[in-house]
């Protein structure tokens, strides 16, 4: 495999409508009053997968299997409740715990494992905590703290509903996303 035909994608669950809307006010307003531009380059998104290194001309060999594990769920619905934070870079949505959500995640590792043949590196074993990142690793230690002691008092509660999985797209600047596998 040449390395310069390799794309990076990752596997996300895309918010859509009024919530995509008020998460990506949050990311603007980390980015204008705290200096933290990177969450940006991303659409609002839970990740269900890492990014990956693969092979454009082979895009359907990630499509094909996240389309057929999308069919085998049902549209649900994703509690956000409050912020948290990795400190002392990240600030995100929190996520309310969800079991749906928990084995869709578990489903798309097996499949990555089992049929992309994408092994997590064994330092990476850190479990599963679903959240909407709004600033990221740009956001120097002074301005976190600033931020923290806004975001940790602030009040935010939505729900919405997860209609398809999202494959993004790295287009070397950015991500978009490149392919919706929908539930059923």
């Amino acid at each position: 495999m040449r390395k310069d035909i390799l794309k990076l994608y990752f596997v996300a669950i895309v918010p859509e409508g009024k919530v995509f809307d008020e998460i990506l006010a949050f990311k603007n307003d980390i980015s204008d009053r705290f200096n933290s531009k990177a969450a940006l380059r991303s659409p609002p998104h839970i990740t269900l997968h890492m990014p990956i290194k693969w092979q454009e001309e082979n895009e359907n060999k990630l499509i094909a299997p996240l389309s057929e594990l999308a069919s085998r769920y049902k549209p649900f619905n994703v509690n956000l409740q409050g912020f948290g934070a990795f400190q002392p870079r990240v600030i995100y949505v929190k996520v309310e715990e969800n079991m749906v959500l928990d084995a869709l995640q578990a489903a798309i590792q097996k499949t990555a494992r089992s049929v992309w043949h994408i092994y997590p590196k064994s330092t990476n074993t850190r479990p599963f905590n679903p959240h909407v990142t709004i600033s990221f690793r740009d956001l120097n230690k002074p301005m976190f703290f600033k931020a923290w002691q806004e975001f940790e008092q602030r009040d935010y509660v939505s729900t919405f509903q997860v209609k398809d999985i999202c494959l993004l797209k790295h287009n070397g600047k950015s991500w978009d996303i490149f392919h919706r596998s929908p539930l059923h």
